[in-house]
């Protein structure tokens, strides 16, 4: 059994390896594309915040695709099946991981594992375990997240480029318009971060201090103060400054980056869950001997596992795939990048408030294309953005498909 669990526990490294190498350039490809940071700041960067994601909010999402894409109770009575079945995801999603991260294209690796799980499900009980509205409504994501935010990239842009960058006096309109910009990013990711960040100190506050202060109250305050500070710093940064765009770009640069990094955070604690729920579905059975009806807990060890693996693959491999989304779809400049990033994190939020299952690819690909549209359809590489939707539109029924012929072969010599 230690074997058994020593192998799956490498091959889910493995997936998230590929995870790391391709999705990562989520966070950090527009921010090497617009010269913002050096593909060798973004690295580091984007590796920090990825596995402190990843270990310290990974398992929700975790839980989720490990329980709720299909249904347990079918595989009550032969938890040995439902073993094979997850071992089978992890290696069908990272050969698919690894195929489209060699061509370079931003999959979805959530799609990967939906349509690895639905493949295996499918041969191993029947399509009745499977819960088809769910893939319904990831199937929906496709088309309806790139256009939220390419929707809001695009009315972002053109509000910065109106409002700053076509001004004379860009600078003095660039001081005008930071409380509102700072306002803009700290809230977006705030509210996607900071309740969870902020949970201990609320904790501390009200049960060591005893001070009844509301929930909520804690991570509004922190939001505001960053704000503000960030609106401090960076009208000193301005301060005598020359009127033109060069500088804007710089300053718009700094905010790019500080959005890059709450990508990276969030992407970290959400797409871990897909390298490591299947080896939290088999480390479960192999402790137990039963399958996981009621939930499942996430142990330390394999957050730490995932999250390791998404920062090995994306050192080593990450850099082709941020050329793809940094260079390869528009020329970007820090304000259109920043654009594209918030508009990103929004789409997300929105998403993550009503329950629907997205893709970062998805959102952020639509958000610098939405930009492309902004600036002139010459400046959009519309071969690039065909070769990206193809490999969107073929990662489920792929992972589905390398999913069910690995488990039949598996089960087979199993």
């Amino acid at each position: 059994m230690i074997l058994q669990l020593g192998l799956t526990a490498l091959l889910a490294f493995y997936v998230a390896w590929n995870l790391g190498a391709n999705d990562v350039a989520n966070a950090m490809g527009t921010s090497v594309g617009s010269k913002a940071v050096t593909l060798r700041q973004a690295l580091i960067i984007a590796g920090v915040l990825e596995f402190a994601g990843a270990v310290l909010f990974g398992h929700e999402v975790s839980e989720t695709l490990a329980t709720k894409i299909i249904n347990p109770s079918f595989f009550a009575a032969q938890p040995q099946v439902l073993l094979i079945g997850m071992f089978s995801v992890l290696l069908a999603a990272g050969l698919w991981l690894q195929i489209a991260t060699s061509r370079g294209f931003p999959v979805s690796s959530s799609h990967a594992v939906v349509g690895a799980i639905a493949g295996f499900t499918w041969v191993a009980v029947g399509v009745q375990a499977i819960d088809w509205s769910l893939i319904g409504t990831i199937s929906l994501a496709w088309v309806v997240t790139p256009l939220i935010s390419g929707t809001i990239a695009a009315l972002f842009y053109r509000i910065i480029k109106s409002s700053i960058l076509d001004r004379q006096n860009s600078i003095q309109q660039l001081n005008e318009w930071i409380p509102w910009l700072s306002t803009a990013l700290l809230s977006v990711f705030g509210i996607i971060a900071l309740p969870k960040i902020s949970q201990p100190i609320y904790t501390y506050f009200h049960e060591q201090l005893h001070w009844n202060i509301p929930k909520h109250d804690l991570p509004i305050g922190i939001g505001a103060i960053a704000a503000i500070s960030l609106t401090m710093v960076s009208w000193k940064q301005l301060n005598g400054a020359k009127q033109d765009n060069i500088q804007v770009e710089k300053q718009l640069a700094k905010f790019q980056l500080l959005s890059a990094c709450f990508v990276a955070f969030a992407h970290g604690s959400n797409d871990v869950g897909n390298a490591i729920a299947p080896l939290a579905v088999i480390n479960y059975i192999s402790l137990n001997s039963t399958v996981p009806v009621d939930g499942i807990t996430i142990p330390l060890w394999i957050l730490v596992l995932g999250g390791a693996g998404i920062v090995t693959g994306l050192a080593i491999w990450g850099k082709k795939v941020i050329a793809t989304i940094g260079e390869g779809i528009i020329p970007l400049q820090p304000s259109a990048g920043f654009c594209a990033e918030l508009a990103t994190a929004t789409t997300i939020l929105l998403a993550s408030r009503l329950g629907i299952p997205v893709s970062t690819s998805h959102a952020l690909v639509g958000g610098v294309v939405g930009i492309g549209l902004v600036q002139g359809n010459k400046s959009i590489q519309f071969k690039t953005v065909q070769g990206i939707i193809m490999a969107w539109l073929i990662t489920v029924p792929a992972g589905a498909l390398l999913g069910a012929t690995i488990f039949a072969i598996a089960r087979y010599f199993l």
